[in-house]
């Protein structure tokens, strides 16, 4: 789709008994804007109230899950505003995930960026299709992945996580399987989403909900204790002579003049 203002940025569907919330902004690489965000956390609502929904599905259109923050809709705020705003989205989007007493399942098959990467930290199981890549590119703007450090450290192998929140190096599918980042690489993302669907199917609603609970009960615990704290820490490097030229460089298509 377009991102037309009679278009939605996430579609909802219910078929066999999971809601699939479809990512339909490719227009801005399906980024974190304020409408993509409110329009996904109704359908999470929507899901969690429809006794008929066993399950979630989070899938995309386009060549991208999900590049993060809209930093377009953020250049046109003051930075310390915007940059409140994107760390609240982010405990929302994030918290909203790892309590929903439904399992997620994340159905990539594209480029996952900066929030999209917390996003399927916080997911319950994730597929990736031979077309997805994966980065954590927030050093190389000056910054660190804040918030996505409370979904994507407990997942990922340590040294792993060492090396790409260090690096900003892009990996594909087999190797974010391999350090714990994903699921399953398949080479039929849907197909493998539409199998594991079928198991989950096997489980009673409140069987899932306890089991999800148990899983992410020390995730959670952590992300309520650190997620103001990192809140304020990210907030505070908006502004800052090296976000303000990472930014700017980013705009530019240019590197920064650290990089030079």
């Amino acid at each position: 789709m377009d991102g037309s203002a009679d278009s939605p940025y996430v579609r909802y569907e219910v078929v066999d008994g999971f809601a699939t919330l479809t990512f339909d902004s490719p227009h801005n690489r399906n980024a974190l804007s304020s409408r993509l965000v409110r329009e996904l956390l109704a359908g999470f609502d929507a899901a969690a109230a429809d006794p008929a929904v066993r399950g979630i599905v989070l899938a995309h259109t386009g060549d991208t899950f999900c590049a993060g923050a809209d930093l377009k809709e953020a250049s046109n705020a003051d930075p310390a505003v915007a940059a409140d705003e994107r760390t609240r989205v982010m405990i929302d989007v994030l918290r909203g995930i790892l309590v929903s007493p439904k399992p997620v399942i994340a159905q990539i098959d594209g480029n996952v960026r900066a929030g999209g990467m917390g996003i399927i930290g916080a997911c319950d199981l994730v597929v990736a299709g031979p077309g997805s890549s994966f980065a954590l590119t927030e050093v190389r703007i000056g910054m660190a992945p804040f918030m996505i450090s409370l979904t994507l450290v407990p997942r990922m192998d340590q040294r792993a996580a060492s090396r790409y929140f260090l690096t900003g190096e892009k990996f594909d599918a087999a190797t974010a399987q391999e350090i714990g980042l994903v699921t399953v690489a398949a080479q039929d993302a849907a197909a493998e989403v539409k199998r594991l669907s079928g198991e989950l199917r096997k489980g009673s609603p409140q069987g899932l909900a306890e089991s999800k609970k148990l899983v992410n009960a020390a995730v959670l615990a952590t992300f309520d204790t650190e997620a103001e704290a990192l809140a304020a820490r990210s907030a505070s490097f908006f502004g800052t002579p090296e976000v303000i030229e990472g930014m700017t460089a980013f705009f530019q298509k240019r590197p920064p003049t650290w990089a030079q």
